[in-house]
């Protein structure tokens, strides 16, 4: 019986919302057609059924889709052989669901029924103890206590149980931070792979190359989201010349997808105008800028916003998800570079519990490589880097630094490190009560000064591992009001 037509006869005559049929039918749908999973596997998790069974079931079709295998009544004989499903009939039950199923373009539909019949569930679940709590089950929270355990858990709830999340084109993006800039305004407060935007980098990699796996990894306040954005933002916009070569007027026949965990998507693209129109982030934030500097702001967006971008900014995005996107963008419009700002803020897929987080983060990487491997484009992942760097004196960081490693190194095709002595040395200012004498406070002070001189708007890559070319340094020009990378011997950072 479907509870949501249940008639509302008293609190304890009614069941939790669930729709067996809807279960049955997409699980049908499943059995039938595996290319259905691709329109569930991004929202919909084992624990959303109703019917442990049928949730054991969608786990195993699940587990052989994710693995590139076939899942029918067939091949998951084998994974039923424990007497799991005599209680509905035995595995005859699996060839049965068949004649339950809806079509493919369906799929989606009922998924969305079975998850919003779970999230229902949840919220009465959540009701129950809010009630229970209230009467006193719980004497040691008082009122406000209870409220905040109340919130944090429909916060979860609302985080981890929403609606899919939707990339966003980069025209949409930059619609947003003109907006953010706009009232803060007002209240005045060639390569042989696809092309990086940097020129060394080019020549020691070759341009970026189907099917690798790249990680870019440093400590924080190193600069990587914006070395990943410059190489985003340099390869979608050579996507875009390449297929206005002959057209002026044409659009690129693929795009750069950027999942960003951690920032939001008008938050990169006011990185990327402040880049390009030379003008601080943090000043367009604040609200600090001249009428002019606005009006390049809003000229520059304009000029870009054809550039082949989609920002994503679903948090704590899961190894499915990813894929499932990645896929939907390749069929949808083309698809050329996958970033992911960071690594180590993704979840693996859904139905998958890691015995540790080393070895979470292993599925992870060896997730991408085959999302990388399959869709033929080249992934970008950022990661961050122990705090054994700090400890050291030479803090250049090395490949035992990755953070939570397991098989980054082995899984990646390249592994570089971004590094800024700049960073560090600007911490070492000398200062004069560490001293017993002016003459030897200033000998340092003038020696502190001319090492930073000597490093003052540089940054190293370094290239610790390529698995088809040579490693080693490449040195980059960096600037820090706007957070800009350039190739080092431009004229302020630029050809």
């Amino acid at each position: 019986m479907n509870s949501i037509d249940t008639p509302l006869l008293g609190l304890s005559q009614r069941l939790p919302p669930a729709n067996t049929q809807a279960e049955q039918a997409l699980l049908g749908a499943l059995l039938a057609n595996n290319k259905a999973y691709e329109r569930v596997s991004e929202f919909l998790a084992p624990e959303h059924f109703a019917d442990p069974v049928h949730g054991r079931i969608f786990q195993a079709i699940a587990r052989r889709c994710e693995a590139g295998q076939i899942a029918d009544p067939v091949t998951l004989r084998a994974e039923f052989g424990d007497g799991a499903l005599d209680e509905v009939g035995g595995v005859a039950y699996l060839a049965q669901l068949l004649s339950a199923m809806v079509g493919i373009i369906n799929a989606g539909d009922y998924g969305r029924v079975i998850r919003d019949a779970w999230l229902r569930r949840q919220l009465i679940d959540i009701g129950e103890t809010v009630v229970n709590r209230a009467f006193g089950a719980e004497p040691e929270l008082d009122g406000v206590k209870q409220i905040e355990a109340a919130e944090h858990t429909l916060f979860t709830l609302a985080t981890e149980g929403g609606t899919e999340g939707k990339g966003i084109t980069f025209r949409e993006a930059l619609g947003q931070a003109i907006n953010i800039a706009s009232l803060a305004f007002k209240n005045q407060g060639a390569v042989s792979g696809l092309d990086t935007g940097l020129r060394d980098l080019n020549k020691k990699m070759g341009g970026l190359h189907p099917s690798d796996l790249l990680i870019l990894a440093g400590r924080p306040g190193m600069g990587k989201t914006a070395l990943a954005t410059k190489i985003a933002f340099g390869a979608a916009r050579a996507l875009l010349a390449n297929a206005r070569a002959d057209n002026p007027n044409a659009m690129a026949k693929q795009c750069v997808a950027i999942f960003s965990l951690e920032m939001s998507a008008d938050q990169l693209a006011t990185r990327l105008l402040a880049e390009e129109a030379r003008v601080s982030a943090d000043r367009i934030r604040r609200g600090e800028i001249s009428s002019r500097d606005f009006d390049n702001f809003v000229k520059v967006s304009r000029e870009i916003a054809d550039i082949p971008l989609v920002i994503d900014d679903t948090p704590a995005l899961t190894l499915s998800a990813l894929r499932t996107r990645c896929r939907r963008l390749q069929r949808t419009q083309g698809l050329g570079l996958v970033v992911i700002d960071y690594l180590q803020l993704m979840r693996p897929a859904a139905g998958t519990k890691p015995e540790s987080r080393v070895l979470e983060i292993s599925q992870i990487t060896q997730g991408l490589k085959a999302i990388a491997k399959e869709l033929a484009v080249p992934v970008l992942a950022l990661s961050q880097l122990s705090r054994a760097v700090e400890s050291r004196d030479d803090k250049r960081p090395q490949l035992s630094d990755l953070r939570e490693s397991g098989t980054i190194e082995q899984d990646a095709d390249a592994v570089m490190f971004i590094y800024r002595d700049e960073y560090y040395l600007q911490q070492k200012e000398p200062k004069i009560v560490a001293f017993d004498r002016e003459d030897k406070y200033q000998e340092a002070m003038e020696k502190w000064k001319s090492d930073m001189h000597e490093v003052y708007q540089k940054a190293e890559l370094i290239l610790a591992k390529q698995r088809h070319g040579p490693t080693g340094k490449i040195d980059l020009f960096f600037e820090g009001e706007f957070t800009r990378f350039a190739d080092l011997d431009t004229v302020h950072g630029r050809d």
